[in-house]
């Protein structure tokens, strides 16, 4: 296993796992991993739009995580743009449905 002394540290419970498997979903580009072409949501490409359609990104987030982690469901997306629109606000709340406990992340592009 990997630790401090390696640079990276493992997922020690299998929440840890799952919230690692949400970001490593939301930051995948699609098609950039192999043999799985529609896994990955590719947040970043997101920075070098004109127009970002908030609401089919919260749709395409719902429909991935249904898809590739359903050990967990989603309670809240929240999704935002900056005044000058160059940062993008996501927000997830989400429940393991292992336990029924319930945790958020946010992400912050810019």
């Amino acid at each position: 296993p990997l630790d401090e002394k390696n640079m990276f540290s493992g997922t020690e419970t299998v929440k840890e796992q799952l919230k690692a498997n949400l970001l490593n979903l939301l930051l995948t580009y699609p098609g950039e991993r192999v043999n799985l072409p529609n896994y990955g949501i590719g947040m970043k490409n997101l920075l070098f739009e004109q127009e970002i359609d908030l609401e089919s990104l919260k749709e395409k987030i719902q429909t991935q995580i249904s898809f590739y982690i359903p050990s967990i469901k989603l309670q809240n997306i929240s999704t935002n743009t900056s005044e000058d629109k160059h940062t993008i606000f996501i927000s997830l709340s989400y429940t393991y449905l292992l336990d029924g406990s319930s945790n958020s992340i946010q992400l912050n592009f810019n």
